[in-house]
């Protein structure tokens, strides 16, 4: 399969609710698409990274000079057997793994298109259907927090992962718990907290939460080792694991016990296979991280969960939730029951809806043409 060229397109998709972290609260997506044209096929990909350099360094206009200057150089033109072999290509520029990202799963959706297969059996997947959870952001009361819960449990979601930092963790917990004293429930401070924090992160093990999500540095691996040894919760990593190496090094030094893989984090599908087969080896179940990503990346976080050791609910949900109207068709449904049926149409299994989205560009660029 021949890369001749790739679109680079800049899209603004405003959410239909705010969604507030410990890193502040946005009130619309501003995503990265690029389209991969590879001999009268096509694979899309999203760049997950963030308007500014806050869950990672990396941000929407370094990722896009990234691209235009480096990596899409480094690929079109190039002839490749397999997807992952793109991997070794855009090697020698170091970092930049959600801009690598967006290119490689482009090229494995593409592939798929190419063989007339679904990507998530290109992709080894073996789960006809993904049980869904659903993150909700620090809102502006605890009540209009319970509401929204109330809403996506009735949605049917099987995991409810609620954003933390101080201020807003134990009363917010201990008032959910005290509501739904049985549901499942994982916070995510997002390196909010420090070691300092100890006593305090000691408290959250009195709710009986499945997991607390990267409590302390966003690049830690060592001091969440000890912090795990002092918590009966289990510690689940997220921004600390890059690469298949570092979730060997969290694994084997007791730093977690489950692990989020984010495909735009860890640098494209090969190597979130790596980190996903580490885990399996040793026990540790992971899930499907979420950035707020049109249906195109969501399309592809759903290819991946259906590997088999994906085996709590991630953050894959439907449409509706954060979107009027989104970028695929159809758009992605959860069911009663908190799953999201596998789709065995080929490449990604939905629709990209291109007339939309070039109602919704705001910068359009493509390179290896004229």
């Amino acid at each position: 399969m021949k890369i001749e060229a790739i679109t680079l397109r800049e899209i603004h998709l405003p959410l239909v609710h705010f969604f507030e972290t410990s890193f502040g609260r946005v009130d619309e997506r501003l995503a990265l698409l690029v389209t991969l044209h590879c001999e009268g096929v096509d694979g899309w990909g999203e760049c997950v990274a963030d308007a500014g350099p806050f869950y990672s360094s990396e941000w929407f206009d370094s990722a896009w000079v990234t691209i235009r200057s480096f990596l899409a150089p480094a690929l079109i033109g190039q002839e490749l057997k397999e997807p992952a072999e793109s991997a070794s290509l855009m090697r020698k520029v170091r970092g930049h793994r959600m801009a690598k990202a967006a290119l490689e799963n482009a090229i494995w959706e593409a592939e798929a298109n190419q063989k007339q297969v679904p990507l998530w059996k290109l992709l080894g997947g073996t789960r006809r259907e993904i049980p869904c959870g659903v993150s909700i952001g620090i809102q502006d009361s605890i009540d209009q927090l319970l509401e929204k819960i109330q809403v996506e449990l009735g949605a049917g979601y099987r995991r409810i992962k609620v954003k933390v930092k101080p201020g807003w963790d134990l009363k917010v917990l201990e008032r959910i718990r005290g509501r739904w004293p049985d549901i499942v429930v994982s916070c995510d401070a997002n390196s909010a907290y420090t070691m300092n924090d100890l006593e305090h992160l000691r408290k959250f093990d009195e709710f009986g939460l499945l997991m607390i999500e990267q409590p302390l540095w966003n690049d830690d691996i060592y001091y969440h080792s000890q912090l795990q040894r002092e918590l009966r919760t289990a510690i689940c990593l997220d921004e600390a694991i890059h690469h298949a190496r570092h979730a060997a090094q969290a694994v084997e030094t007791g730093a977690c016990r489950i692990i989020n893989i984010k495909v735009g984090r860890v640098g494209g599908f090969s190597e979130a296979k790596k980190v996903h087969d580490v885990c399996a080896a040793h026990g540790i179940p992971v899930w499907c991280g979420g950035m707020l990503e049109s249906g195109i990346g969501r399309a592809h976080n759903i290819a991946l969960s259906t590997l088999p050791n994906f085996s709590l609910p991630g953050d894959v949900s439907a449409s509706r939730r954060y979107w009027k109207e989104d970028i695929i068709e159809p758009e992605v449904e959860v069911s009663p029951h908190g799953m999201i049926a596998i789709r065995d149409l080929p490449g990604s299994g939905y629709s990209v809806r291109e007339d939309l989205i070039e109602k919704l560009t705001r910068r359009k660029e493509t390179l290896g043409r004229g």
